[in-house]
């Protein structure tokens, strides 16, 4: 057994009992081993489709600087 092993058991062994489990479930986080996998997010359904007052804002936006409206 490495040192850092026993080093890591050493201080394992200092965690007071009702505290083990927040332990446990931080190393089956960094294992990989957790029950709720992590889920894909499909970030197109956040997209809103385009409208034609969208379309037209830097055309708006430009004659408002033109006519020193802005």
């Amino acid at each position: 057994m490495t040192t850092l092993r026993q080093s890591a058991i050493a201080e394992l062994e200092r965690v007071p009992e009702e505290k083990l489990d927040a332990i446990i479930q931080f190393i089956k986080n960094i294992l990989g081993e957790t029950e709720t996998k992590r889920k894909d997010w499909n970030l197109e359904q956040f997209i809103m489709p385009p409208t034609e007052r969208g379309q037209n804002a830097d055309a708006y936006v430009r004659e408002l600087r033109d006519h020193d409206r802005f």
